[in-house]
């Protein structure tokens, strides 16, 4: 497509250009209409090769990330945001002052779920099912094993360890780079797990809640079916009734023996199963582009259950001057076998 083309569409820049399932989001989004930018911290990152301009950026928690994202998102002239990765939430909203639509919930809410443990207690407060939970620093034996243990504050599996017993909690606790204060204890809920997209915008309406019943899980979800559970979605809808997310959001949660939903961790983001949500009818990232940017039509919760998601590596081919053409500037850290060659395609 030449520039004179690309020019009249509207421009998104999409984060994350490494994670497992951006790349399917960034062709998805170019196929409906919409200019990609996309940005990563490692030049790596697939998804930059398969988005119409890439760029590399600073990671998301330093003080360079925001003034380099506005930079970007000014010079590309981009109508929104849609951020991937929890640790650019905190600040990334702020470009809204420029006018720019960031798909994200509303600041406050972005707030409480990041920090683990507040949300948990925030949750119980307001009657939402949330496991049994502690600070480290504040575990007196009351808790049953296993326990589930993780940082207050980090995404996906890292850092995250289930102990069976005392003795295996406080090896895991003398080891531990966090201190005491920094770590979460959890009752473990050891019933199907689930991951539901919850779609919402600033109007506070939920539009769909599409539950996926998580098949296998290896850092990120690898496989996953859609599955409806009128339990499962009334405990989300709460948690946009109670605290107004008013945008998109992830609930990850389990059920007990009784098939009772116990919230463990809310995403304040899209999840990466979002390409599964879209499969099955409600298309959220595109959706809620269409309503942040005018005139989009709100989503129904009309979605098609029994469908897997089987996560799988992609080869995508791209033109050796489109290859080089990122605008990436000398002096970024890259690997020493990529330098050179984005270097001479320049």
């Amino acid at each position: 497509m030449s520039a004179e083309e690309l020019s009249g569409q509207p421009t998104v820049v999409v984060t994350t250009a490494g994670s497992a399932s951006t790349s399917g989001t960034i062709l998805h989004l170019r196929e409906r209409g919409y200019r990609v930018v996309a940005t990563d911290i490692d030049a790596t990152a697939p998804g930059l090769y398969v988005a119409d301009r890439g760029y590399l950026v600073p990671p998301g928690d330093t003080d360079d990330f925001l003034p380099e994202m506005r930079g970007i998102c000014l010079k590309e002239d981009a109508a929104a945001v849609v951020p991937l990765v929890d640790e650019e939430l905190a600040v990334i909203g702020e470009l809204e002052d420029e006018g720019i639509a960031v798909l994200l919930p509303r600041s406050g809410f972005v707030t409480a779920c990041l920090d683990k443990y507040a949300l948990m207690k925030r949750l119980a407060e307001v009657g939402i099912p949330v496991p049994a939970t502690r600070l480290a620093s504040d575990w007196a034996g009351d808790l049953e094993f296993p326990l589930v243990v993780k940082p207050r504050s980090g995404r996906g599996s890292r850092g995250v360890a289930v102990c069976e017993s005392a003795a295996e909690l406080g090896r895991l606790l003398k080891d531990a780079p966090y201190s005491a204060g920094d770590l979460v204890l959890q009752e473990q809920i050891t019933g199907p797990e689930f991951t539901v997209s919850v779609v919402a915008w600033r109007d506070g309406a939920v539009q769909a809640v599409v539950s996926k019943e998580i098949i296998l899980k290896r850092g990120v979800t690898k496989f996953a079916v859609t599955r409806r559970n009128d339990r499962v979605a009334e405990v989300c809808r709460a948690v946009q009734r109670e605290l107004r997310a008013d945008g998109p959001f992830n609930v990850q949660l389990a059920l007990d023996a009784a098939g009772e939903p116990f919230i463990f961790e809310i995403n304040p983001r899209f999840s990466s199963t979002a390409p599964l949500t879209a499969a099955s009818g409600v298309d959220e990232i595109a959706g809620l582009l269409g309503q942040a940017l005018g005139g989009g039509p709100a989503l129904t919760d009309k979605w098609h259950e029994g469908l897997v998601m089987v996560r799988r590596w992609a080869d995508e081919f791209v033109d050796e001057a489109h290859f080089g053409s990122h605008g990436f500037r000398p002096g970024r850290e890259m690997p020493d076998y990529l330098g050179p060659v984005v270097q001479a395609l320049r």
